[in-house]
């Protein structure tokens, strides 16, 4: 019987294969990629805008500002779909696509998948050196898209169209794999793409894609059982992958079982909320007091869906040396580090599968009421520091307490570096699951407002929470990239910026002085500027009216509360600007292993390494 075909360039096939995949949220089946984000180059623009031209009611072709931002867009739509529907991010040759690296880092440190696809050189080569082409004189197969191989968990180059049969689904599965979720890159040669080829139509059927849920070993969680069943002072950590693996809910009854606290990493934040009766507040070098009590004290230490980032273990200071660990993780990688009791598989099916192992065993009453105790003081604690008072410039703390108060029951908070992680990963009160995402798994500057585009896209169909998101960041990572105010606005997304203004890059100078150097380079006031007493300051307000944002500059807390009423209430985009105090921060009481110089002429960084090295000697071993 002869195969049937279809003819297609390959560009047109890589879209018609995209338009045909699906997935299931909610019991609803739905694309799987939920639009394009794209920027055409002569890379690009002859070949795959031809294809993508055509199915644009069905595959939307969203056109951002900036690669890097619109692959960030794509990341927050991501994480907000936790992981369940994807998107492309799709641009030309040379700078377009190194444009993208920083992004596919951000993806691939927290395990986030988007499908990357750039434009390449001539498989040919006939016309080399093509327009931005880099060469390598010894291996004129590398191109400028060999960057994306450290930072992508699917990497292929197609220089014939036939390579397309075997490449996507590979890509696909990657993507939505849990243990080794990620970025996929896909470079396609410029003249390849042109190329007609007779597709086998099966290629072309629809698909419906499931989420694999791997199940643990038996005798592992038998092991981890029996080591649970000795703890008097057990702890759960809860991470970003609990969340993926849509486990809140088993998470919570477990824990409220079994008798045992729950406390969360940066990425685990909004499993629970903020009152739940088994929550005790985020863990580690941002965290809370009540957690960071907690797991000093802990003698077995069950890890879920985290990969113990130093933010989380204080650097590996945070546990009693005798602690064990047991960890829940899709992936192995995960698992197995700090010679923690590996438990490989999916949350959810863990839980479940560990909770018939352990019988009747139950913490010790008094652990819960202790958690509750110590997170009623957290929580006080943070009252204190949320309350508005006489000083002139508000605190991040106070700003927080604003936004929490006014924010809907399923609006969503997004943050990213600089100030903010610390300050909302203490300070937002969790009103919903899956309503805060604070992107720290690479720390990346410029992901929020991006993000929070792509998370307004995500705001539709099933499994949205059909609020608003609402971006804070400071003045710093706003001036490093603020495009996406335009890009929302010209789509018509909704989103909400608040942009604290403390003079500069503030919370890196505090590391900076609190390691003995003085200020330097980070706050305005500290650069080499024209006029250091009076540095130059930008208009945000004015700024963001420019890229068709309502804006408005809040001259109090007051201020601030009534303009984010007034944002939430409107269409479009707000950006609200206010300044804010560079030097007030929530206490925190973990440490953070840093590089501090072994000599130096100031004696404020020799007393700075001397506290260090106390650090390290508190550190736990590797195993």
């Amino acid at each position: 019987m002869t195969r049937k075909t279809v003819r297609l360039t390959m560009a047109q096939a890589l879209v018609r294969y995209l338009c045909n995949q699906f997935t299931e949220v909610d019991g609803s089946r739905v694309p799987l990629f939920a639009g394009v984000f794209g920027i055409f180059g002569h890379g690009n623009v002859t070949c795959l805008s031809e294809a993508l031209e055509q199915v644009q009611d069905e595959l939307p072709t969203w056109r951002g500002q900036n690669e890097q931002s619109m692959a960030l867009a794509a990341i927050g739509f991501a994480k907000a779909k936790r992981r369940r529907q994807l998107m492309v991010a799709a641009t030309s040759i040379g700078p377009g696509a190194l444009n993208m690296v920083t992004a596919a880092g951000v993806a691939m440190a927290n395990r986030l998948p988007v499908l990357l696809i750039a434009g390449d050189t001539f498989a040919s080569r006939l016309p080399d050196p093509v327009l931005q082409q880099v060469e390598h004189y010894g291996d004129p197969t590398i191109t400028a898209n060999d960057a994306f191989k450290s930072v992508v968990r699917y990497w292929d180059r197609i220089v014939l169209p036939a390579q397309l049969l075997q490449s996507l689904p590979q890509a696909v599965a990657t993507m939505l794999d849990p243990a080794d979720c990620g970025p996929a890159f896909i470079g396609l040669a410029q003249d390849t793409q042109e190329i007609a080829f007779d597709y086998p139509e099966a290629f072309f059927e629809p698909r419906v894609w499931a989420i694999p849920r791997p199940r643990p070993d038996r005798d592992a969680v038998a092991a981890a059982a029996e080591l649970l069943k000795t703890a008097e002072r057990p702890l759960i950590i809860s991470g970003g992958g609990a969340r993926y693996s849509l486990a809140e809910d088993a998470l919570a009854d477990f824990a409220a079982k079994r008798g045992i606290p729950v406390v969360e990493t940066i990425a685990g934040k909004g499993a629970l909320t903020h009152e739940h009766p088994v929550h005790a507040g985020p863990i580690g070098i941002v965290g809370s007091t009540s957690a960071n009590a907690l797991a000093k004290d802990a003698d077995v230490i069950l890890a879920i869906g985290t990969r113990l980032q130093d933010f989380t273990t204080g650097s590996w200071t945070a546990f009693s040396p005798d602690a064990r660990f047991i960890s829940v993780n899709a992936a192995r990688f995960d698992a197995i580090k700090h010679g923690s009791l590996a438990v490989v598989g999916d949350a959810l099916e863990t839980i479940g599968e560990l909770d018939a192992a352990l019988g009747d065993y139950a913490a010790e009453p008094g652990l819960m009421q202790r958690a509750r105790d110590l997170f009623a003081e957290w929580n006080s604690l943070l009252d204190e520091y949320q309350a508005p008072t006489n000083e002139l410039v508000p605190s991040y703390a106070q700003v927080i307490g604003v936004l929490n108060k006014v924010a809907g029951p399923n609006d969503t908070l997004i943050a990213a570096a600089g100030g903010t992680p610390g300050e909302v990963t203490k300070g937002w009160r969790v009103k919903n699951p899956n309503t805060f995402d604070c992107e720290f798994g690479f720390s990346c500057m410029g992901y929020e407002i991006a993000a929070g585009w792509g998370c307004a896209m995500a705001q539709d169909g099933p499994g949205a929470t059909g609020g608003t998101p609402i971006v804070m960041l400071g003045d710093g990572t706003y001036m490093m990239m603020n495009s996406d105010i335009y890009s929302a606005a010209l789509t018509g997304h909704k989103m909400v910026v608040v942009v604290c203004d403390n003079g500069g890059f503030a919370v890196i100078n505090r590391l900076q002085q609190a390691k003995g150097v003085p200020g330097f380079n980070n706050l305005l006031a500290d650069c080499r500027v024209q006029n250091r007493d009076n540095p130059l300051h930008v208009d945000f307000v004015k700024h963001a009216e420019a890229m068709g944002a309502r804006a408005v500059k809040a001259e109090s807390l007051a201020d601030l509360e009534g303009a984010m009423k007034d944002a939430l209430a409107h269409d479009g985009v707000t950006v609200i600007s206010i300044v804010s105090d560079a030097w007030k921060w929530v206490p925190g009481d973990a440490d953070w292993d840093v590089g501090v110089p072994e000599v130096s002429n100031f004696e404020t960084v020799r007393a700075a390494r001397a506290a260090q090295e106390k650090i390290r000697e508190a550190q736990r071993a590797g195993v």
